[in-house]
């Protein structure tokens, strides 16, 4: 029997999980988009009104090209949380503790270095050199406007000036979009880099999904040449 002093403890509420950030290039889905509309669009014509080994032809063809086209342009992604950094590029997925980064770098493309000496691109965050380019102009820009209103506003108090002033971030954003998500990585990186949820090694994980019917309409396309006629 139990003593009528006790009470049945309650069940403790799960603790909650903790969002991954997602990062994915615009640019890449919208061409993605475009490109799949066009293949499909000759692809569905082909075999629809084609003759004879057109259409299977047309089948193959597809079935080569559409998962290049979305491994390049829809499938790349960056997910972040506190504890890892998962990177998925059109053929693997690696993911990488934040104790086991140790730098992210931007040149001509971003990438993660891991302690062992391996790097790996981030295709979902390309680097625009025009983008980053205007993005410095528009800084330094808005600097020349704060120094010059800084000292307007000293001889003549508030007037146009400060509106100049308060309106100089305006004409748009001082950081290009991939150097921003570089920059919030990195402030992950040194936030979780020595926590002890954020250790372990990288794991590389094949995309078989993706290579598998790329190669399946390549051998039927190849099958297909070979017997013509």
């Amino acid at each position: 029997m139990t003593s009528p002093d006790h009470k049945p403890t309650a069940s403790q509420p799960p603790v909650p999980t903790v969002k991954d950030r997602i990062y994915r290039s615009p640019m890449g889905l919208a061409g993605g988009v475009l490109l799949l509309a066009v293949v499909a669009w000759l692809g569905f014509d082909a075999l629809i009104k084609g003759h004879g080994r057109t259409p299977w032809l047309a089948l193959a063809t597809m079935i080569l090209v559409i998962p290049p086209v979305v491994a390049f342009t829809l499938r790349p992604a960056v997910f972040a949380n506190e504890d890892r950094l998962r990177i998925r590029n059109p053929y693997r997925v690696i993911t990488v503790p934040w104790g086991e980064v140790e730098a992210l770098r931007s040149g001509f493309t971003n990438e993660v270095r891991t302690r062992s000496g391996a790097k790996y691109q981030l295709w979902a965050v390309p680097v625009s050199l025009r983008a980053r380019k205007k993005a410095e102009r528009r800084a330094a820009s808005a600097a020349r406007r704060s120094a010059s209103d800084g000292a307007g506003l000293g001889s003549r108090g508030l007037g146009f000036g400060a509106l100049t002033a308060r309106g100089a971030d305006s004409a748009g954003p001082t950081r290009a979009e991939g150097d921003k998500v570089m920059d919030d990585l990195r402030d992950l990186l040194d936030r979780r880099g020595e926590a002890e949820s954020a250790q372990g090694g990288t794991t590389i994980r094949w995309a078989y999904e993706v290579a598998a019917p790329t190669v399946a309409g390549a051998v039927l396309l190849v099958i297909l040449l070979a017997t013509n006629g």
